[in-house]
């Protein structure tokens, strides 16, 4: 993967996606745009304040709803469920805390499981499965504060991809 290192004369493969989005923007009750790296708008994040369990719906830029994220309450460790029409199609889990890394794991309920790794409070790790990346999450790709960019290998789920980012953002700023 090109993974952005160079934005201005990267060699992107053919079919990686890449996104934007700012950071903390994912409060319950906002909305927010993720937008591809033109600037064009992809996915919202629409933020639904009138629940008793915090929720977040990512949608297409139509309005359709494609997942629904919402905290797992009464849980031992830190998780949150991605659902599509009230069926689970994965729980983000925050990993045991190791000192030099924080881990989450995204098990999905009909493939192949992922796990994200590094700085997830900076905004630098990467979403592998089976030990390839197929993800990398970087700040230090924009020079725009609080932006950070994702960066999805080709074949991929990007909205599910994008959906498990989503949760991070929320669990990490907790």
């Amino acid at each position: 993967m090109g993974l952005l290192r160079d934005r201005r004369g990267r060699g992107d493969e053919p079919g990686e996606s890449h996104y934007q989005l700012r950071e903390k923007m994912f409060s319950i009750g906002d909305d927010y745009w993720i937008e591809t790296d033109h600037g064009d708008r992809a996915f919202k994040v629409n933020g639904k304040a009138l629940h008793i369990r915090d929720t977040l719906v990512i949608e297409d830029p139509s309005g359709r709803e494609l997942f629904k994220v919402q905290e797992k309450k009464l849980s031992v460790r830190d998780s949150m469920k991605i659902e599509r029409d009230d069926d689970t199609i994965a729980t983000v889990k925050k990993a045991l805390i190791s000192p030099l890394r924080e881990k989450f794991e995204v098990n999905v309920d009909d493939g192949d499981d992922y796990e994200a790794k590094g700085n997830i409070v900076d905004h630098e790790y990467e979403i592998e499965r089976d030990g390839q990346k197929v993800a990398e999450i970087s700040k230090r790709w924009f020079r725009v504060r609080d932006t950070y960019g994702i960066e999805i290998a080709p074949g991929e789920n990007d909205a599910l991809i994008l959906a498990a980012t989503v949760c991070i953002d929320e669990m990490a700023g907790r």
